[in-house]
């Protein structure tokens, strides 16, 4: 009777204290090696975890409007680069370098970012993963 509890209570120990395996995808298969820079409209910003995101539209040489979804590190990552929870508003005309997904649609990373007023976001020589 003992030994049932004391290994009762050792499996019950093992389980609330295991730690959970999280899994996280790699940019190097999601996202092409090359850069594209882009002028467009901002349409919303997203500060928060695990990635802040950036929509915005771009008129293609066609004409046609695309809308984009740019992603970025974590907010606490990206702040060093410059990035603010108010960084981007709606309807400011910027110009962003991305490294575009690898599928061809219109996702990326996000590198770099010049606001209107000339405020320089990011470092495109980082590739979008954050300080070096």
């Amino acid at each position: 009777m003992k030994l049932k509890f004391v290994m009762a209570f050792a499996a019950t120990v093992v389980a609330l204290t295991s730690v959970p395996v999280v899994a996280h995808h790699t940019a190097t298969t999601l996202y092409s090696d090359k850069t594209v820079t882009m002028k467009g409209t901002v349409k919303g910003w997203r500060w928060s975890n695990p990635h802040c995101l950036l929509t915005f539209e771009v008129k293609g040489e066609d004409g046609q409007v695309v809308q984009w979804l740019a992603e970025t590190q974590a907010p606490n990552t990206v702040y060093a680069e410059g990035y603010r929870p108010n960084s981007f508003k709606p309807d400011d005309q910027i110009t962003v370098t991305v490294r575009p997904a690898a599928n061809g649609r219109p996702f990326g990373l996000l590198t770099q970012a010049l606001l209107p007023d000339g405020t320089k976001l990011g470092d495109a020589t980082t590739g979008g993963r954050g300080t070096p």
